[in-house]
């Protein structure tokens, strides 16, 4: 058997014995690293399956503990991260997904013990009755089982996915991209050493093997060991995700987030949430990369929305009517080109457009929008009521900044992502998201 003690396949380990396989036949031996840490998770699964919470939250509280315990030992891995990044010529924006920072990693612990705070989604009955012939009939939450996730170059995101993976009663196979394999690598030993020693398998949280693309093919290949994948990172890997795996796939899309800025909008305010939206945090998904400026208000706010960026570090990306505002600006304005649209920055820069009227502004964002997050700031709550109806993305804020839309500003803790598509969850994705349902039907002899 392939040595690797950091995914809990070393010689110490017990071989899996496959259902239905005498030990002589056990096709274990002759497995790939991958489908060999699919089947150790898919046992753990088993194991945790139908565990009580207190049992889980302790899991939780010994892996924040450890984060803390450990940080410099985190530390020290991520910056052999970050020194290859650097002499790769990484982009700044990537490189700061990348950083692990020990107020970095003390916040990730605290998001871990957000979690255990959470309600428990396994058991939850989603709906109940008694039917007409006295069957009992439940509809309750149970875990799905084994959960893959795909992801670029945020350690953080290790953890996330295993304490909601965990609280939720799954186990996790973990596949970040090769830029944070030495950062991921000492996240999961962490981990793992504190849920094996809490007294759970530690093989619920596994690090895929191999740093390769095969690893990634393999892991979509995975169908019946693997319950579902999700991907998250750019449109490149979620494509790849989406159109060659076999394994179920929640989608996360891009952020090509929009701020439209109505007529009746309040200047002040828009300013403040433009701002907010674009230049916070550039380098995350509910970041907005496009402003649309009803033409009616544009003459008063178009300035002062360009000298606000300028002062944020905010390039802009524009139309030609917004071009006929920039000699006015000290802003870095540049004319915008057709795939400025449909650009997800992730950088200090945004596209601007005016437009003739709010539809035309929904308009445009049917047209370019990833479906993530749109924006309108407006006191006409006629308007308001008009884009919320029309807009269709995860998630539309009236009078408020994009970068709302997380799982820990919604109040579900960590999220294991930011669903897109519109079968089984959608927007981001808390601990209800990580359980399917089952029936429980009870009778008394009842035959039909």
């Amino acid at each position: 058997m392939s040595q690797h003690p950091e995914y809990g396949l070393d010689a110490t380990t017990p071989p899996v014995t496959l259902r239905g396989m005498t030990p002589s036949l056990n096709p274990y031996d002759s497995m790939t690293p991958v489908t060999q840490a699919a089947y150790r998770a898919r046992a753990a699964a088993n194991d945790i399956a139908s565990l009580p919470r207190a049992e889980k939250d302790d899991a939780l509280a010994a892996m924040a503990d450890a984060l803390e315990v450990r940080t410099a030992e985190i530390v020290e891995a991520n910056a052999k991260d970050i020194a290859k990044a650097r002499a790769a010529g990484t982009s700044e924006a990537i490189i700061d997904r990348l950083t692990l920072t020990p107020e970095r990693v003390r916040a990730i612990a605290s998001d871990v013990r957000d979690v255990i705070a959470l309600p428990d989604p396994v058991g939850t009955v989603v709906r109940g009755n008694t039917l007409p012939n006295g069957i009992d009939l439940r509809q309750v939450r149970v875990p799905l089982g084994v959960v893959g996730i795909i992801y670029e170059a945020r350690p953080n995101v290790t953890v996330d996915a295993a304490a909601l993976c965990l609280k939720s009663g799954n186990a996790v196979l973990l596949r970040g991209s090769s830029s944070a394999y030495e950062s991921n690598t000492a996240l999961v030993r962490v981990l793992r050493d504190a849920v094996g020693g809490s007294g759970l398998p530690a093989d619920a949280v596994q690090l895929v093997p191999g740093e390769g693309r095969d690893s990634v093919t393999e892991l979509m290949r995975a169908r019946g060991l693997v319950d579902v994948l999700i991907p998250r990172g750019g449109a490149s890997l979620i494509k790849n995700v989406v159109e060659n795996s076999i394994v179920p796939v929640i989608e996360t899309g891009t952020g090509n987030c929009h701020v439209y800025v109505d007529a009746a909008a309040d200047i002040d305010m828009a300013i403040d949430i433009l701002v907010n939206s674009k230049a916070q945090r550039p380098s995350v998904c509910n970041a907005a990369e496009t402003l649309l400026v009803h033409q009616d208000i544009a003459d008063a706010f178009v300035p002062r929305a360009l000298d606000a960026l300028a002062e944020a570090g905010v390039t802009v990306h524009a139309d030609p009517r917004i071009l006929g505002y920039a000699a006015q600006s000290k802003a870095e304005v540049v004319e915008a080109t057709p795939d400025d649209w449909e650009t997800e920055y992730l950088s200090y820069d945004i596209a601007a457009a005016v437009v003739d009227d709010l539809d035309k502004a929904v308009e445009h964002i049917r047209l370019w929008s990833s479906g993530h997050t749109e924006a309108i700031v407006t006191t006409s709550q006629q308007a308001a009521r008009r884009f919320t109806q029309l807009v269709d993305s995860t998630t539309v804020a009236v009078n408020a900044s994009t970068r709302f839309t997380d799982g820990g500003q919604f109040g579900f803790g960590a999220e294991i992502g930011i669903s897109t598509q519109k079968l089984h969850a959608r927007g981001p994705m808390g601990l209800p998201e990580l359980t399917s349902t089952k029936y429980i039907v009870t009778g008394d002899g009842h035959t039909r």
